[in-house]
């Protein structure tokens, strides 16, 4: 029997490989991102305690109505948009099958999807197997002048064509760190207004902002909201990625055609867990502490790295850092990465494997991302490693 892949360009991903050549030379794992904390033991505990409440048959399919109810409320607090918690919200698998599920309802054959790059690696697949044409506009890199990517909406706006149906977003960003500011959403205002496009609007990270920014989601301008689905992710905010709990937003018309594929990928999501964080979510601080908590992390490395040959850039959100190496060696950056763990012991994850072809110069730009979701005797020891490069 002869097999046709629907996605023949989908190998091992970058992650995968860095992370066991990580384990076959015993380097430490800034590549991966997932944090390296242990989850609130009062979590843990409402989640035994959800058990044993008997709380282990399948929930609702679009999620517990205590947890949907919970997250209605932290949107409207934060962003000032009220979503009915029955036929606005989705519990999802993870982010991910939320991102999956949304492209499969949203997207049809023929039509055309605009991904900024460098982007996350889901959503070209997702965007193929849903039978879309993915259309790739590059943000501009960092400069000496201008130490941080950017997004040029002029262009954005040239790739728009009568075929377009959505445009995906991912703020704050990973792998740049970038947030967005009142300009961008003015800028997406208008193209939303101009083009009537759908907006898949990534905002896993949307808790974890440095220096006073603030998350400004596409929740908080009414303009957007109804063009648009938001995903946000339990994993990100409170360290359990391994527990693949997230979520969707989006008007009820739209959250109906997500729901039919909902069902059928995964039906309804673990119910122990729905009913833990619905208690948990319910203290704010649960959530408004966690950038104070990671912009620490992030000035911690940030003072490790002052002792190396590497140029950090900032980093406005995430748990990621851009680090520029072009003091150290003009290798490309998948080369320099494997290089680095090699000879050096430090894993880091080369930018360039955000992009559609990381090996074309366009792509390049000298520089690795670093995670530091990590313990202080984690990143001492890679920055002493680093140090020595």
């Amino acid at each position: 029997m002869s097999l046709t892949s629907r996605l023949p360009n989908v190998g091992t991903n970058i992650f995968t490989l860095m992370s066991q050549l990580a384990l076959d030379h015993q380097a430490i794992n800034l590549g991966q991102g997932f944090p390296d904390f242990t989850p609130d033991p009062v979590l843990l505990e409402l989640v035994n305690q959800a058990m044993h409440d008997g709380h282990n048959q399948y929930p609702a399919m679009a999620g517990v109505p205590a947890l949907r109810h919970e997250i209605a409320k932290k949107i409207q607090s934060l962003y000032g948009h009220q979503y009915d918690e029955i036929t606005e919200i989705t519990v999802t698998s993870g982010a991910t099958e939320a991102l999956m599920s949304s492209l499969l309802a949203l997207v049809h054959p023929g039509d055309e999807v605009i991904v900024i790059q460098p982007f996350y690696d889901l959503y070209i697949p997702g965007i193929q197997l849903a039978g879309g044409t993915p259309v790739i506009v590059s943000m501009e890199p960092p400069s000496r002048t201008t130490p941080r990517y950017s997004v040029d909406w002029q262009r954005v706006e040239a790739a728009i064509t009568q075929r377009t149906r959505m445009l995906v977003l991912n703020f704050p960003h990973n792998p740049t760190g970038i947030v967005l500011t009142e300009g961008d959403l003015n800028a997406l205002e208008a193209l939303v207004e101009k083009h009537g496009i759908l907006l898949l609007c990534d905002e896993v990270y949307e808790h974890i902002t440095f220096d006073g920014r603030k998350h400004l989601s596409i929740a908080s301008r009414a303009a957007l909201v109804q063009n648009a689905v938001i995903v946000s992710s339990f994993g990100k905010t409170y360290h359990i990625t391994g527990w693949k709990v997230g979520y969707c937003t989006a008007s009820a018309a739209i959250m109906a055609e997500i729901r039919k594929v909902h069902q059928f990928i995964v039906f309804t999501v673990s119910s122990p867990f729905q009913f833990a964080l619905a208690r948990y979510m319910a203290n704010p601080l649960s959530y408004t502490q966690l950038a104070a908590f990671y912009e620490k992390r992030r000035d911690y490395i940030l003072k490790g790295l002052q002792k190396t040959r590497f140029r950090p850039l900032s980093s406005e959100g995430t748990f990621f850092l851009l680090a520029d190496y072009s003091a150290v060696s003009d290798l490309p950056e998948t080369d320099f990465a494997r290089w680095l763990t090699t000879e050096h012991g430090v894993t880091a994850i080369p930018v360039s494997a955000f992009y559609t072809d990381p090996a074309a110069q366009q792509s390049n730009h000298g520089l690795i991302r670093l995670c530091f979701a990590k313990e202080d005797q984690t990143l001492d020891l890679a920055i002493q490693r680093l140090a020595r490069v």
